[in-house]
C-alpha cells in the first residue's frame, strides 16, 4: 500500500525567517520523508498570516506562518529549534505538552539555561546539539580519544571561524569540542577553559583548555582543535562550506527521535558514534 500523505511525519520549524529557518524548511520541503506542518514566527513579525513558500520568495506550500506556537506543535511529530535561548526553554516546554520531538541547535545557552531543558525532557524526546553535521560529531570523538592519549604536556586550544553575523561565542561546536578535550582529560571545562584573552595577561597555564574566535565575511563555519607540544603539533579540523549539512542533520535527528522514549539525546546517540 501506497503511504499517504499524512503517513509521513510533519515537522515544525521555528525562527522560520531566519536563516537557518529558511534552510531547515528547504530541506524538509526536499526530503520524502518528512513534511513541513508548521512554521513559527514571534508574534508581529511581518511573515506571520503568509504562507512560508511566498514570504521566501518562492511557490506557495500550502504552510501559514504562525505566532501561536502551541498549535503549530500540537500538528506535528517533531519541532526543529535553531532560535535563541529564550525561546527555545519557552518551546521545550510547549514541545513537551505536545509530545513532540524537540530537536535543539540553538546556540549561547547558559548551563543554567541547558539545566532549565530537563523537565521538558521528561515528557518528550529532546535532541540537543552544539553541531548537527555528522564530520563536527566524528571530530568531537576523535578529540576526546586525542586528549585523552595525551598528557598536559601538550595545550590544548580550540579554533573557530563564523560569519560576521554570528553573535555568540565561542561558538556551540567550540564548545562541544572543549568539553570532549576536557572529558578526554577527565577534568571539568569550567575549571580548565581559558578565552577572551586581551592585554597582558601572563603565561598560559598548563592543563588550560584554550579558545580563539575569529568572526568575518560569510565563513560558514570552521573548526580547529590545535594539540601543541613541544617540537610537535596535532591539529583535527573540520571545515563546512554549506549550511546545508546543519539542516540535514537537524531533519536526521527529528525522525530519529520518533518513537523514542522522552529523555535528553545528541547527535551522538543519532549517528550511533
Amino acid at each position: 500500500m501506497a503511504e499517504t500523505s499524512t503517513d509521513i511525519p510533519g515537522i515544525v520549524v521555528t525562527g522560520a525567517s531566519g536563516r537557518m529557518g529558511q534552510m531547515l524548511i528547504r530541506t524538509i520541503l526536499d526530503n520524502p520523508s518528512a513534511r513541513l506542518v508548521g512554521a513559527v514566527e514571534r508574534s508581529g513579525h511581518q511573515w506571520v498570516g503568509q504562507d512560508i513558500g511566498a514570504a521566501m520568495g518562492g511557490a506557495e506550500v500550502g504552510v501559514t506562518v504562525t505566532d501561536d506556537a502551541l498549535e503549530a506543535f500540537s500538528r506535528a511529530q517533531a519541532v526543529i529549534d535553531f532560535t535563541g535561548p529564550e525561546a527555545t526553554l519557552a518551546f521545550a516546554d510547549l514541545a513537551a505538552q505536545a509530545r513532540a520531538v524537540h530537536v535543539i541547535g540553538t546556540t549561547g545557552m547558559s548551563d543554567e539555561q541547558i539545566a532549565k531543558l530537563e523537565p521538558a525532557s521528561r515528557h518528550c524526546a529532546q535532541v540537543r546539539a552544539g553541531n548537527m553535521s555528522l564530520g563536527v560529531n566524528l571530530l568531537v570523538q576523535l578529540t576526546k580519544k586525542v586528549a585523552a592519549a595525551l598528557d598536559e604536556d601538550f595545550d590544548i586550544e580550540v579554533i573557530e571561524a563564523h560569519h560576521h553575523h554570528k553573535v555568540d561565542a565561542p561558538s556551540g561546536t567550540a564548545l562541544m569540542l572543549g568539553e570532549a578535550a576536557a572529558e578526554g582529560r577527565g577534568v571539568s571545562l569550567s575549571e580548565v577553559s581559558d578565552s577572551g584573552r586581551d592585554g597582558i595577561t601572563g603565561a598560559r597555564k598548563r592543563g588550560d583548555i584554550g579558545f580563539s574566535a575569529i568572526r568575518g565575511g560569510d565563513i560558514v563555519g570552521e573548526h580547529d582543535v590545535l594539540f601543541a607540544g613541544q617540537g610537535e603539533r596535532i591539529v583535527l579540523r573540520h571545515l563546512a562550506t554549506d549550511r546545508a549539512i546543519f539542516a540535514r542533520g537537524a531533519v536526521k535527528a527529528a525522525l530519529w527521535g520518533l518513537g523514542k522514549e522522552p529523555g535528553q539525546y545528541d547527535m551522538v546517540d543519532v549517528l550511533g558514534l
